[in-house]
């Protein structure tokens, strides 16, 4: 069996205060009282981890708008039928609540037999009659809203759960529907989502409609720093050569509850016979005793003479898939950790999928989806009793000698990365910056390390129930407009995704040993906030770009303190906040020119070149170096606007002789200009 080569890309651990399952008097928990404070707005965004209680959230505001709020109809729309099941009856008031939750059996269409495109009478005959509450899919909701029309829908709440599956590109057919419905502005709007990005990079909501939003979020560090028993939370990425059925043991202990996701059939890693892959890693894991007749499941006994019991969700055969789906929906999945132990699946066990009991999610491959990468952790982020670790692994095929697989693979290895990077800034605690000045005073609610506050330090204050960061920088742009303070308050993940999905920024990041970090930080991210938001002005576009950039370094730099530290225990459960803390009391004047200056590519460079193989890790490097190009006219631009705010500032242009690197480079950028000036000019 082959040596696996691994990334430990995240570690984190949490102090596990009980606090995020706590319900108050209503029998809402954190998240869903912080929602529900805001049930009067019209427009409301929730982003959530998964197992936060999203649905439950809708839940209540839904019957208060119902109730309180002149609303008639109430319509939840899902992106596939067995998430409908998320928003059965509940009975609310027995938990202090007003009212039960109550969908009539015939509307949830869910449940429903047939095709979406046939039940779209069914959304009609709703909307006529007496009852409330209405679940559907999707692709229900878009064929009736083409059918009847926008104005068929006035006074009604419309909630989408999985809110990532909408674009604000005109091809989504449901991102332009809440378009058009936000116009007309008649009816409420709640979405939902634990991932308010797409992997494809694409806006989520356009700028002018997502403005409308009022924002709920509650991160992943709230979520899983509030569980009673989950403590412990790692993520990494394996390489492997060969066939990664002859290898999976290196990465797949039987003695964890996992779910493992085998290989697209068109992907590299796949061998194209997915039923011999699911046998391969039967045979792997010991010798097969036959399949229980009452789940399905196959039974395996191990080298140890366990008996284990492993769900196979991609074998086609209707009669033995539904057997085995049956049983995972089963109480006893819920209620008894020893009902399975191993889940096999192709497209199935990812969004919506409820086992509370997976330790390891296991993906072989590369997922092309951001949003699917999270929410493939997010079924190993369940709390349980006695789970007290969990773990996603994604296992991913070293580069090979023929050029085409290297190429195929240097895109997927930098996409892992990308998504390496997303998930530490998913999982890390948020980030609240403000300009230093002499006025400053210590925030009430945040601790601020042995040293305390100092009024001419580097303050870093933590508040460990919000699991934020109070930081002061010298020299922070501070957003003027309500949609950049805004941005910069929730959405900076958000922007940070487009940075680290930029193949220019990751390749030149990673193995450009020529590259300035000002032209990452300043100019490639520049250019990613002017782009992602171009009604806003100069200096609010600068101010994001800051906040950005701040938040993905100073990550970046407590991983590596973290990573450097040998005295904690696996980090500790305070290693990240205290990493933070210390890089900013090491360096003597915490300002956001330092921070430029930072690679936010050169940690995961340091984790990679530890673990691929040095002659793979040439390949990447030179098939990335034949693609490097000269300055284009684009970037000679943007170093020219750079230039122009040095001008500014110091009261002379950058000179090409200057020792500085970054001066030299945007004079650089200045020469290009001219020389093509003059060429057109000549010519």
């Amino acid at each position: 069996m082959t040596e696996h080569k691994s990334i430990p890309s995240v570690s984190v651990n949490y102090a596990c205060n009980g606090s995020s399952k706590k319900s108050n008097e209503l029998g809402m928990r954190v998240m869903q009282e912080r929602a529900y404070e805001k049930r009067g707005e019209q427009y409301l965004l929730i982003k959530s981890p998964p197992a936060s209680g999203k649905s439950r959230a809708l839940m209540f505001i839904a019957l208060d708008k119902l109730h309180n709020q002149n609303i008639k109809k109430a319509i939840i729309v899902v992106p596939e039928k067995s998430i409908g099941a998320s928003f059965n009856n509940e009975p609310l008031s027995q938990y202090g609540f007003y009212w039960d939750w109550e969908v009539a059996p015939k509307w949830n269409l869910c449940n429903a037999p047939g095709e979406d495109g046939g039940k779209v009478n069914s959304v009609s005959a709703f909307l006529e009659s007496e009852d409330k509450v209405l679940v559907c899919t999707h692709a229900t909701f878009r064929f009736a809203v083409d059918k009847f029309g926008i104005p068929a829908f006035d006074d009604c709440l419309i909630a989408v759960d999985e809110f990532h599956h909408v674009s604000a590109n005109p091809d989504n057919r449901l991102g332009a529907q809440l378009g058009q419905f936000i116009a007309r502005d008649k009816v409420h709007i709640i979405a939902m989502t634990g991932s308010y990005f797409r992997g494809d990079a694409e806006a989520v909501l356009s700028p002018q409609d997502e403005a409308n939003f009022d924002t709920v979020t509650y991160t992943y560090y709230e979520q899983l720093n509030g569980y009673e028993y989950l403590k412990t939370l790692d993520i990494g990425y394996y390489f492997y050569s060969g066939s990664y059925a002859d290898d999976i043991l290196s990465v797949l202990n039987p003695n964890e509850k996992t779910i493992i996701h085998i290989p697209n059939v068109n992907s590299r890693e796949s061998t194209k016979d997915k039923i011999k892959e699911v046998e391969h890693i039967i045979e792997e894991l010991g010798n097969w005793l036959g399949t229980d007749p009452a789940t399905g499941f196959h039974l395996v006994q191990t080298a140890d003479r366990r008996t284990i019991k492993i769900a196979d969700l991609v074998d086609d055969d209707p009669s033995k898939r539904d057997k085995v789906t049956a049983s995972l929906k089963l109480p006893e999945a819920k209620n008894n950790r020893d009902h399975v132990d191993i889940i096999i699946a192709l497209g199935m066990a990812k969004e919506g999928f409820d086992w509370i009991w997976c330790e390891h999610a296991l993906t072989v491959g590369y997922r092309s989806s951001l949003t699917e990468i999270i929410q493939i952790i997010g079924r190993a982020t369940r709390d349980a009793k006695g789970k007290t670790h969990a773990r996603f692994t994604n296992l991913i095929a070293e580069p090979d000698a023929s050029e085409e697989a290297v190429t195929d693979a240097v895109n997927d290895t930098l996409k892992a990365i990308a998504a390496s990077l997303l998930m530490e800034q998913v999982l890390a605690p948020r980030f609240n910056f403000t300009p230093k000045n002499a006025q400053s005073a210590p925030v009430e609610g945040f601790d601020y390390g042995e040293n305390g506050y100092y009024p001419n330090g580097n303050n870093v204050g933590f508040n460990e129930s919000t699991g934020q960061f109070q930081i002061e920088i010298k020299g922070l742009a501070e957003p003027k407009s309500p949609d950049a303070q805004r941005i910069c308050q929730e959405d900076l993940n958000e922007v940070i995704t487009a940075f680290v999905q930029d193949k220019t920024a990751l390749e030149r990041g990673l193995f450009d040993e020529e590259m300035i970090p000002e032209e990452l930080t300043q100019v490639r991210m520049g250019k990613i906030v002017k782009d992602k938001y171009p009604e806003l002005d100069d200096e609010d576009q600068e101010a994001i770009r800051q906040h950005a950039i701040a938040a993905l370094n100073l990550t970046q730099k407590a991983k590596e303190i973290v990573n450097q530290d040998n005295d904690t225990e696996r980090g500790g459960s305070t290693a990240f906040v205290d990493g933070v803390r210390k890089f900013a009391m090491d360096v003597r004047d915490l300002d956001i020119d330092l921070i430029d200056r930072i690679n936010p590519f050169s940690e995961a460079y340091a984790i990679l070149a530890k673990s691929m193989s040095e002659e793979s890790l040439k390949q990447v490097a030179a098939v990335i170096a034949a693609k490097k190009v000269t300055l284009t006219e684009e970037e000679a631009r943007d170093l020219v606007d750079r230039a122009i705010k040095f001008k500014k500032e110091r009261g002379r242009l950058p000179e090409l002789t200057s020792p500085d690197p970054w001066e030299k480079r945007m004079a650089e950028g200045i020469a290009f200009l001219a020389r093509k000036v003059a060429e057109e000019n000549n010519g």
